[in-house]
């Protein structure tokens, strides 16, 4: 059970990298385009962003659940980082939703900049977050490691979001596949290293077994609602109105 569980965790946060990855690259590319272009930059993503969202919060309830012992560590250890993280995330989907509000290119400007400066933060915020997490959480987060990993990441994200920008202009699927692979490998690659470590702070079997029986039967349905997603919107013509 311990194995599963450690295996769906693992695919919760790959797929949240590999997901939410491209929505942060579109929304750090959009700084220092024209007005048209940030628009259409908004429109391609737009349709995708609160389900690719749904990942990072499944993330953080396997996190409480099945990990009880790491949840505190994580919150201590990476406070500073996690507090950031949370309002980058406030600001880059306020801007998503506040943008269109009301008219006038420097209320449009204002927010688009807050879209891409959450998204910067909350990109880069990921490196010392997965350094600290790979140290124990015991080494300061903001370790020039931590921050060179970060560094990594949103260049992954960006890399990610233009193929997928690409792709919805008409390119090729293949390549959006291989920058989400890409997005993938951090976390992926921390959870490697960190396997024998969480498998010995997982819950106990009991606390398992009720969460198996809670969440597993959720799983189909949250994989079924992420391709009615894709297959819905996948036509570059095709946004919700609210963007």
């Amino acid at each position: 059970m311990e194995l599963i569980w450690f295996v769906l965790f693992a695919a919760l946060l790959a797929g949240y990298f590999a997901l939410e990855g491209f929505d942060l690259g579109v929304g750090m590319l959009m700084f220092g385009r024209k007005q048209g272009r940030r628009d259409e930059m908004v429109s391609a993503m737009a349709p995708f962003v609160l389900a690719n969202e749904v990942w990072l919060v499944a993330v953080a309830g396997a996190l409480f659940g099945v990990y009880p012992h790491l949840e505190g560590k994580a919150l201590f250890g990476l406070y500073p980082i996690v507090v950031t993280m949370l309002l980058a995330w406030i600001v880059r989907d306020a801007g998503l939703w506040f943008r269109r509000r009301i008219g006038g290119p420097r209320w449009r400007a204002f927010w688009d900049l807050l879209v891409s400066a959450g998204s910067l933060a909350l990109a880069f915020g990921w490196g010392p977050a997965l350094y600290g997490a790979a140290t124990g959480f015991t080494a300061s987060p903001l370790h020039p490691l931590g921050l060179l990993l970060g560094a990594a990441v949103a260049g992954l994200f960006l890399l990610h979001g233009r193929a997928f920008l690409a792709w919805r202009a008409g390119g090729r699927a293949r390549t959006l596949l291989a920058t989400a692979a890409l997005a993938a490998l951090p976390p992926l690659g921390l959870l490697a290293g960190a396997m024998p470590y969480m498998l010995d702070n997982t819950a106990p079997s009991p606390t398992l077994s009720v969460l198996s029986f809670i969440v597993l039967p959720l799983a189909p349905v949250m994989a079924g609602a992420q391709v009615w997603v894709w297959r819905t919107f996948r036509r570059a013509d095709r946004t919700p109105s609210f963007f």
